[in-house]
């Protein structure tokens, strides 16, 4: 049995997909690639697929990873292109490799986000930011099935700054002020996401964007403490076969082409 480790996109409208419509998305993808999926036992026999901590719906994201297991060897870049042909444009499979190390999902221990506030200064933004760090704790609420749920936020938060907006990967753009807020954030249980850092921001700072915020997940990995950077989840598998070719750029700038504007 071989198993592949893909990294996906969710960019433009196809943000709004649910984890369950990326499922369904996918598994035809399978289908039409023909990929010789390994399937599970049982009376009702479904394919190998391992899913990673998936973003929520709504937001978008360039990092988010899943494996799947094959009864037959694969070479995963040409494996990545028939499934990359066969998902809708904004759905893009970016990335393939053969996992050669265990434990992928061990290493997704902390994502970094973007937030575009639009109709939000960036003096402003800059200021809530500041009464944010500064707090020793950010109590938030969650609605969550059994009621609401109040948790502190702050913990998690490994780093939270107002970035430039030149060459932002939201996709978003608008003529009317804008602030852009990158955030890294542990993957902890209860899970902080980016809506909640909002809401925190909202608690203790008083800052309530006109507009709901575009949220894209650039990164997830393994958290540097010492850093506070996060670092790619499938560069053990690479290091592990060296004798693979790098990820081509081709791959990307075909990825970027297919997605729509």
């Amino acid at each position: 049995m071989q198993r592949i480790r893909l990294r996906y996109t969710k960019r433009g409208r196809l943000r709004f997909t649910s984890h369950r419509d990326f499922q369904r998305a996918f598994e035809r993808a399978l289908r039409r690639a023909e990929v010789p999926m390994a399937y599970s036992a049982g009376f009702t026999p479904h394919p190998k697929v391992s899913y990673a901590n998936a973003a929520p719906t709504g937001t978008g994201s360039e990092a988010e990873y899943l494996e799947i297991a094959l009864t037959a060897s694969r070479d995963p870049e040409r494996l990545r292109g028939l499934l990359d042909e066969s998902m809708p444009a904004g759905l893009d499979i970016v990335e393939a490799v053969e996992a050669r190390t265990p434990g992928l999902a061990d290493r997704l221990t902390a994502s970094v986000w973007e937030l575009r506030l639009d109709g939000v200064d960036p003096a402003e933004a800059d200021r809530a930011v500041a009464a944010f760090n500064g707090a020793g704790s950010v109590e938030v609420q969650r609605m969550t099935k059994n009621g609401t749920r109040t948790f502190d936020a702050r913990p998690a938060v490994v780093s939270l700054e107002s970035v430039e907006t030149h060459g932002s990967a939201a996709d978003r753009p608008t003529d009317q002020p804008c602030a852009i807020l990158r955030l890294v954030v542990r993957h902890v249980t209860p899970a902080v996401r980016p809506d909640d850092v909002l809401s925190g921001l909202r608690a203790v700072a008083d800052l309530a964007p006109p507009v709901p915020a575009a949220v894209t997940r650039l990164a997830q990995g393994l958290l540097d403490e010492e850093t506070g950077t996060v670092t790619d989840p499938l560069a053990p598998d690479r290091e592990a076969d060296p004798a693979a070719p790098a990820a081509s750029s081709g791959a990307a700038d075909a990825a970027a082409a297919k997605a729509p504007a």
